[in-house]
């Protein structure tokens, strides 16, 4: 086996000790971590037949971070398109996409993704404010959050949406004073017209290139291990044929909840959990893998989606997407087969529900390790923050969801008092629960480094003029990489696998050319990340360090 020894580093192991100098490689795994006589003397000679050494130069290294909720192909798919996070005017918005029309006139549609409510008047976008800019060409536009699509009068056409279209189970077509359609798709509107349409056109091509686009984007942040929470059919399909090429391997490591929608049929749902259950025992490989099943089990609160316990400022509420009834019998189902059960869950009465029918689990099939989790949990209930930890439910929560720039629409609609208590990670992991850090992609940006500047700090790595955000509930630095690495590696079963920089686990781990320990979290904001590994060999570079690898084996 080939042998490297990594030295002249500030390493944290997000392990005890947290600090070391120095990290023995072999083949993929990590024989030695400590001082650097420690670490070369483990490793053996230096030379020719011996260890390659790679002088670090000081330069901070970290665990590989595991993002622990995320969206694969609809990643790659949002990289691809027009983005409009900030862009926040709706003349910005219809600027940016004459521009894409501009640069590529034959395209059959104008994609875009990452707006949001409070960029257009009054928070209430309409076809015919795309229809001023683009007439012509269907326009489908995702929210930043990922829960509803604006699409313009050309798209409404194309996807054969009238009056008469029924709202589908769990989502709602907006429609103006007169009942016609007005250019909104909420939730599973989404879904089912404007997504499942755009998924008919695309091609294995196209989602071959989504995928390399969300593998590179992720190496060169440091990140070596994903959890995608809506795996399908054509994404499976997308992930071997990129292993395929590989030659049966991936540069980061996959592990997949198979998505799991109400139907409204209870037979159809439990035949979903089936096929799940075929799925783990079939697709089980360490770079690929199906851990588990994801349900949707309410919106969000910037569009009034998300199942409160209360209503919102302006009176209205939302249904939770699986009611009680439906959803126990496939909890405990999936439960029984072993599967993992991640449910998002954003609103308190959301969180409840997901609670309710993991109690019932216990009680029907018995206590055990069972690793379950629930995703977001943005505003949940104090009496179920000490249910989830007395459940040992894992908390999957995204730091950058909190970021300041887009916090106003959030807290306008909830109103100061529950606005107060949003993301609250410090009482979570005060209750004793494990919190899992990851960022949703591509609801919020992939970085992992900004991603935990705002956990650290919550403060804004999209606009550093905003102040922080309720910085009561930040957590340490060291507690933030943590949750991202350890304690995300822990939310899919793979804590003895990865996760810290320990001997015996796998050689995953990025070195970054800042180091906001010292330098303080706002170093966070201009890091980036020079070398990433995985299994022990080298997946990312810049060309810079290699350069500077170069002159230090030189000197060596």
């Amino acid at each position: 086996m080939s042998r490297t020894v990594y030295v002249n580093a500030r390493v944290f192991t997000a392990d005890e000790p947290e600090w070391a100098e120095a990290i023995a490689v072999d083949g993929t795994s990590i024989v030695a971590v400590g001082s650097e006589e420690e670490v070369r003397a483990a490793a053996g000679p230096a030379g020719s037949d011996g260890a390659e050494v790679v002088d670090l130069d000081g330069r901070l290294v970290l665990p590989g971070v595991v993002d622990a909720h995320t969206h694969l192909v609809m990643m790659g798919e949002a990289l691809g398109r027009v983005g409009l996070t900030d862009a926040r005017t709706l003349d910005e918005i219809r600027s940016r996409l004459v521009a894409a029309r501009a640069a590529d006139p034959d395209a059959p549609r104008v994609l875009g993704r990452g707006w949001l409510f409070d960029s257009v008047p009054g928070g209430a976008p309409t076809s015919a404010m795309l229809d001023a800019a683009l007439p012509d060409v269907p326009v489908y536009l995702d929210a930043n959050d990922y829960h509803s699509c604006w699409v313009n009068s050309a798209a409404l056409v194309e996807l054969g949406i009238t009056r008469d279209t029924p709202d589908p189970i769990g989502g709602r077509i907006g429609r103006d004073a007169t009942g016609e359609p007005n250019g909104m798709l909420y939730e599973t509107a989404a879904q089912q017209y404007a997504w499942e349409h755009l998924a008919e056109q695309a091609t294995d091509a196209d989602r071959d290139a989504a995928v390399e686009r969300t593998i590179a984007a992720y190496l060169a942040t440091g990140v070596t291990g994903v959890v995608d929470m809506a795996f399908d059919e054509l994404g499976l399909a997308a992930f071997r044929r990129a292993a395929d090429r590989r030659g049966g391997t991936l540069p980061v490591r996959v592990v997949a909840h198979w998505f799991v929608a109400n139907t409204g049929d209870a037979d159809a749902n439990l035949a979903q959990v089936a096929r799940a259950v075929e799925l783990a025992s079939e697709v089980d490989a360490p770079w690929l893998r199906i851990a588990g099943i994801k349900l949707v089990l309410d919106g969000v609160i910037d569009a009034c989606t998300a199942a409160m316990r209360h209503p919102y400022v302006d009176g209205s509420n939302a249904e939770p997407i699986w009611p009680l009834d439906a959803l126990e019998p496939v909890v405990a189902a999936a439960d029984a087969a072993g599967l993992q059960v991640a449910m998002h869950a954003i609103g308190d009465a959301a969180s409840g529900i997901a609670l309710d029918a993991l109690e019932h689990a216990h009680e029907v099939n018995g206590e055990r390790d069972r690793r379950h989790r629930i995703e977001h949990l943005e505003y949940v209930d104090r009496a179920d923050v000490a249910r989830l930890a007395r459940l040992g439910v894992v908390a999957s929560m995204q730091p950058v969801h909190a970021d300041p720039a887009i916090w106003a629409n959030w807290a306008a609609m909830l109103g100061d008092e529950r606005a107060d208590r949003g993301f609250p990670w410090t009482e979570i992991t005060d209750a004793g629960a494990v919190l899992a850090f990851s960022t949703d992609a591509p609801t919020a940006p992939h970085e992992a480094l900004p991603n935990l500047y705002v956990a650290a700090t919550r403060r804004s790595a999209l606009d550093p003029s905003f102040p922080a955000n309720h910085p009561e509930y930040a957590v340490p630095l060291a507690d933030a990489v943590r949750h991202a690495t350890r304690d995300a590696a822990f939310s899919c079963r793979e804590e003895d696998a990865r996760g810290r920089i320990a001997p015996g686990l796998a050689a995953d781990f990025a070195v970054v050319d800042r180091d906001p320990f010292e330098l303080g979290d706002d170093a966070l904001l201009e890091a980036r990340v020079i070398r990433t590994v995985v299994a022990g060999g080298t997946v990312y570079e810049v060309e810079a360090a290699a350069d500077e690898r170069e002159a230090a084996r030189a000197v060596a």
